[in-house]
This record gives C-alpha cells, structure tokens and sequence, in this order.
C-alpha cells in the first residue's frame, strides 16, 4: 500500500466520525510485539501522553481510530502500476463483506453444533458442550488478531516501506518506520472482507454466550443434563433434591471454566501464530479479489437459501431442529451483532458497548425461546399427547388408538414450534452472542493507559457486569417459569 493510500485513510478517519467494527476486528494483538523494547524512555512517555493517556496505536478497541470495513476510504486518485489491481468500489466492499459474514455464520454455527454433539456423551469430564465450541472459537480468534502473513498483501498492495522479499516474516523491529508499517497493517487488514468473515463471521458465530449463561442457569435450577446419568437410569439426567450449596458450586464451575479457558485458549492461538509464523502462507489478493470474493457471494446467499428450502420441505423432521433452523436464523443473528457493534462499539472506549448489548439482548431472546420451549402446547406435548411420537408414520397409529387426526395435527405444528424455537435459540441467539470477541475485549480493554489498576479495573468491571447482567436477566425470564410452574419435555 502506498503512503498516500494510507495517508488518505488517516485524513477520512480524522475527518469523520465513522461507525467502529466489532472489537475482534481490531483488539490489540494479544502477545506484544518486540517493537517496542528498543523505544526510549521519552517516546514511551509521548506515546502514553496522546489521547488522554492512550498510546498512538489509539484505545485497544481500535475502532474509534480504524475506518468501517463497509466504508473504506479509497485511495487518492492515481495511475496504479501493473502490479496493483484497481481499488474496490464501497457497495462492492459491502457486498462482499455481507456475504463472507452470511456465508461463515452458517458454517460457525453448524460447526458449534457439531462440535457440541461429539463433546457430550456418557462419561463426558465436562457436561456443557459449548464449553469446547468457545474454547475453539477463542484459539481461532487469537491467531487471526496475531497474525501478519495471510493477509501481507493488503488490498493488492505490500506494506509500505518494507520490502517483503527480502524480509523475514517476523523481526524485532526498533525503528518508529517498522512500527508504524506494522500499525497501518493491522488498520487495512481489518478492512479486508475475507478477515471480517473469519473473525465476526465463524468465530463470532462459533462461539455463544447466551449458551454458556443458560448452562450457568441450568446449573443453579438443577436442570443441567448429564449424559451419564441419563444413560445408567434411563432418565434426563437430573439428580432430584441437590442441596443449594450444590447449585451454588455448580454455578462457580461452569462460570470459571468457561472465562479460564476461553482466555487459555485465546493466547495459545496468538502463540500458534507466531510458532508457526515461518511456514504460513499468504493468500493472493487477486485470487481473493478474481475468485473468493466472487464466489462467496453465490456461496454465502446460495446456502442461506438453500437452508430456508430445506427447512419447508425437510428430508426428514429431525433435521429441522438438528441444523435447518439454526442455520436459517444464524445470519440475522451475525448480521445484527455486526451492525450493532459499528453503532455502539466507539461510545465507551474502555466498555464496548456494542459487545455488551448484543450478548445481553440475545441472552435474554434465549431465556424466552427456552421457556416456551418447555410449556406444554407450546414446544411440549399437552396431556393428552404424551406418549405420542408425532413423527411416527400411519401404520403406527393404532398403538394410539385414542390419537384422532385433530391430535396428531396438534401434536405435529407443537413439534414445527419446538423446532423453530430450538433453531432461534441455536441459530440467532448463538450467533448474535459471542464469547470469542468479549474474550479478546476482556485482554486488550485500557491498553495503552498510564494506570495498570486502572486498565484490569475496566476489564474485571467489563467481565462483571456481562455475566452479571446476562444471568440476572435469566434469573428473571427463566426462573419465573421454572420456580412457578415448571419446565415440561419438549417434542424436541
């Protein structure tokens, strides 16, 4: 990229007042460059001094000082050399932007849910099969934020002032050039479609807070499955009259081990991206430009479609509350989440905001869909149904010779209900929450600040009042339910 490219995208951020993107596009990277070991004392003390006690990096939620990705500044005008493709229109940024979040939304959520199959099962060590999709998710989310050989290029242009050639990948720089060469990489990388998609899009969608709250929930009612259980007894899994102290370190488990080993999880995948710094490759710009870009248009819109079709003519029931439903709710979920955090995400600079609402309102859809799941007439066979297996076919019904037609219609549309609601609760709840970008918030909040009790207050504040506020909220929606009249099986 040339240095009036970038000059030109300095004086539109300066100039505007531009929407931020999503925290995971732009967070500090997790494990600190050796750039900054040879800056003097007095260049330290600057750099602290800017912006109110910010370094010139600007705020870690590097959105306030970063263009949107859907509203890039296009270059000054210029003959670009052969070399150089020319610069991509915004509607066609917007486009492809939406079609790699849509696309990869998709296949996070599915990839969540398959995940979550094969993690729970008879002698599982942990019984919260999101656990394992948030961890995978964080690692993810590390190693693209560390990351600074796939996407080299940079809109079809090398770093300026560096000769990638004759560089190695990687190399303790001590010069104010290397850093602000690495500074205006990460800007324009976080601007590229393909790198929205993989982090907003698959980890975003990979991972699920509202998921996490609810087993935190499940865990105090005494109504968190454990296969094992269910297996030896034949039952749901639930040991009936636990003690409330019980509940209680129930609770502190799921919550501990969740925030632990997201944020391990997190630093292993910044530490994969520099072990295996040398061998990764670089994705050409032109074939990203020519061909993925193009395709994932058609892919990403094809699939959506496909899942809407598929969920009104299924090739078998099971499948619909299996993946179809998650899978045709998944993009809304990813979709809001991304546009709320470009409204909200620049408000607060030490408290995403953006982050924030969308776990905290897509938790609470969560608690809502979970209760009407579990009421009879519902998502839950009535009385008068139980027993009855509305998927069975015809030649079934006279081993329910009480079942008339008008019951198995019933019975039928509880179990769509069911299934629509399990989809809402997998598909837009889990893809409108996401554990990855809070995870990357929570290590990079108040960086660059001259007080570190300051910076870890922020960030145990940020912590607190997510999970405070997302469980409280369940305590109220679900609670109600479950402490009044109780949850009925679902038909799904």
């Amino acid at each position: 990229m040339s240095q009036d490219t970038i000059d030109d995208i300095e004086k539109t951020m300066d100039g505007e007042r531009a929407a931020a993107p999503l925290s995971e596009l732009s967070v500090q990277p997790p494990v600190e460059s050796s750039d900054a070991e040879g800056q003097s004392g007095k260049e330290r003390e600057g750099r602290e001094g800017d912006r109110n006690g910010h370094d010139d990096e600007g705020i870690p939620l590097a959105e306030i000082t970063s263009e949107p990705p859907v509203e890039r500044a296009e270059p000054s005008p210029r003959q670009p050399s052969k070399a150089e493709l020319p610069p991509l229109s915004a509607w066609a940024t917007r486009l492809y932007t939406v079609s790699y979040l849509i696309f990869f939304a998709i296949f996070g959520t599915l990839a969540r849910l398959g995940l979550q199959a094969l993690t729970e099962f008879p002698g599982a060590p942990v019984i919260t099969g999101v656990l394992w999709a948030n961890v995978g998710g964080c690692i993810l989310m590390g190693f693209f934020i560390e990351d600074r050989n796939i996407f080299r290029e940079e809109w079809g242009r090398s770093p300026p002032d560096a000769d990638v050639s004759q560089q190695p990948r990687r190399q303790a720089s001590t010069t104010s050039q290397d850093k602000q060469t690495i500074k205006k990489h990460k800007t324009v990388k976080k601007s590229i479609p393909l790198y929205i998609g993989l982090t907003t899009g698959f980890c975003g969608s990979f991972t699920s807070f509202s998921s996490f709250i609810r087993d935190v929930f499940l865990a105090l009612s005494n109504d968190l499955s454990d296969p094992s259980l269910a297996a030896s007894t034949s039952g749901n899994g639930i040991v009936d009259g636990r003690p409330r102290g019980d509940s209680f370190m129930a609770v502190v488990a799921v919550l501990a081990l969740t925030v632990s080993l997201s944020i391990v999880a997190f630093y292993l995948g910044a530490h994969l991206a520099l072990a295996l710094d040398p061998w990764m490759p670089t994705v050409p710009f032109r074939f990203t430009r020519n061909v993925l870009d193009r395709l994932v248009v058609f892919l990403g819109w094809g699939c959506w479609l496909g899942a809407v079709i598929m969920s009104i003519w299924p090739p078998h029931n099971s499948w619909r509350s299996d993946a179809l439903f998650a899978i045709v709710f998944a993009p809304l979920g990813c979709l809001f989440r991304f546009y709320m955090s470009l409204l909200l995400n620049a408000r607060i600079p030490v408290f995403p905001l953006g982050t924030f609402a969308v776990n905290i309102i897509g938790t609470g859809v969560l608690g809502m869909c979970y209760d009407l799941q579990h009421v009879s007439g519902i998502g839950a066979p009535t009385p008068s149904l139980y027993g009855w297996d509305p998927t069975a076919s015809s030649s079934r019904d006279s081993l329910f010779p009480g079942i008339t037609s008008e019951l198995q219609s019933t019975a039928r549309s509880i179990l769509v209900s069911c299934q629509v609601l399990q989809g809402v609760m997998d598909g837009f709840c889990g893809a409108t929450t996401t554990v990855s970008t809070w995870i990357a918030e929570l290590t990079s909040i108040g960086v660059g600040t001259k007080s570190k009790r300051r910076r870890f207050a922020w960030a145990y504040f940020y912590a607190a009042a997510s999970m405070g506020v997302a469980f409280a909220l369940l305590v109220v929606v679900m609670g109600s339910v479950r402490w009044s009249r109780g949850f009925d099986t679902p038909y799904c």
